[in-house]
């Protein structure tokens, strides 16, 4: 599974704003929907999922992904990242600055989150994608 394949520029949203983890969750998945990578139906998982269990996994990053089960609204595997810099709730003591919104088929997504935890376990990275000024930038630093 070739990065590029799933992740590039296009898929990248440098210094968003956002009121609530509802409408930052509703863009990602819209920037994977614009994509081609997954159908509308994928989007209503992504929030069902952060209703179940949170998609907050620490050092200030969130995955929004589907629940089990909505892997029927996948076409095809897909990364999408918003950045923003001032963050957004997650909760209390869970601001996320980073939101990478995953769709994964055939398993896929277990790989894909699998790299994305290493990235996201240093802390260092996180801070620059939380800080960086072009989308070439990021793509460096999400090296899969």
């Amino acid at each position: 599974m070739a990065v590029s394949n799933i992740f590039d520029k296009d898929s990248i949203v440098l210094g968003a704003k956002f009121s609530d983890k509802k409408e930052v969750i509703e863009e990602t998945g819209k920037l994977l929907l614009n994509r081609g990578h997954i159908q509308p139906e994928y989007i209503d998982a992504m929030l069902e999922r952060e209703e179940k269990f949170s998609v907050y996994i620490g050092n200030g990053v969130a995955i929004p992904h589907g629940v089990g089960g909505s892997e029927k609204y996948i076409k095809s595997s897909g990364i999408a990242l918003i950045q923003v810099p001032d963050g957004v709730s997650f909760g209390k003591n869970k601001t996320a600055y980073v939101i990478i919104g995953i769709a994964g088929v055939d398993g896929e997504h277990l790989d894909i989150l699998a790299k994305l935890a290493i990235t996201c376990s240093d802390i260092e990275k996180i801070e620059k994608i939380r800080m960086a000024v072009s989308k070439e930038e990021i793509l460096k630093l999400i090296d899969m």
